[in-house]
């Protein structure tokens, strides 16, 4: 018997660009409930995207033509939906790779009797690089994104030029980019970046009062309970 010869793992295909080595997210740990995984089998089909590579046609992913607002990491949705109620006029595409967070907001699109959302659950830069052509978008949602709080992991923040230049690219002009974090040196450093993106303006001398249709959230009102802060910051495309 003759040992066996170890293999290295196979790439990717030639066609399949090669992944990120910086990843902005990490797949958290987390147990999808039973009321989670039965809104994945009951709302899953209609609610839920594949990710394809391709362009996607809102109207027929919808299946209505309105103004598209994409969300970047939604969490547990709780947000997410309040403003979908809030805005039954405007649709949402919503970016999670968190199982038990898109669980969550299946469960509140059932509970609530939403029909403006829809979920891609895979990395939105992908989604952004590979699904959204330029001039699409009304509106991008990015609401605490993780801080990365040690320095050597900054790298890993979302907000980043080159991300921000293609989201402004990708919205239609007066279209909004909202950004919210309670970690101030984040905040700041989103104000820098938002600030040099040529595409976009300030709506705010700084930061921008909280807009009514972003609600508190549980945590943040913990946050703020506490003494934490919180920083909005609004900015359209020019």
């Amino acid at each position: 018997m003759t040992d066996a010869v170890p293999t290295s793992p196979p790439g990717p295909p030639e066609h399949i660009a090669h992944p990120r080595t910086v990843r902005t997210f990490v797949r958290r740990a987390g147990r999808t409930t039973f009321g989670q995984a039965r809104a994945f089998e009951e709302l899953g089909p209609r609610f839920l995207l594949p990710y394809t590579g391709a362009p996607l046609d809102f109207s027929a992913a919808f299946g209505r033509n309105a103004p598209v607002v994409l969300e970047i990491g939604f969490g547990m949705g709780e947000a997410t939906a309040h403003i979908a109620g809030l805005m039954p006029d405007t649709n949402f595409l919503c970016c999670e790779v968190h199982e038990p967070g898109v669980g969550a907001l299946l469960k509140r699109i059932g509970e609530q009797g939403l029909a403006n959302i829809r979920i891609l659950q895979h990395d939105a830069v992908e989604v952004l690089d590979n699904m959204l052509p330029p001039q699409t978008l009304d509106g991008v949602h990015i609401f605490f994104p993780d801080p990365w709080h040690k320095k050597k992991h900054n790298k890993r923040r979302l907000i980043q030029p080159e991300l921000v230049a293609r989201l402004a690219q990708r919205l239609r002009p007066d279209g909004y980019l909202h950004c919210a974090t309670d970690w101030e040196p984040y905040a700041r450093q989103m104000l820098a970046v938002l600030g040099a993106e040529p595409l976009l303006r300030n709506t705010a001398d700084g930061f921008a009062p909280k807009p009514a249709y972003r609600p508190l959230t549980k945590f943040e009102n913990r946050g703020l309970k506490l003494g934490h802060g919180v920083w909005d910051l609004v900015f359209t495309r020019v």
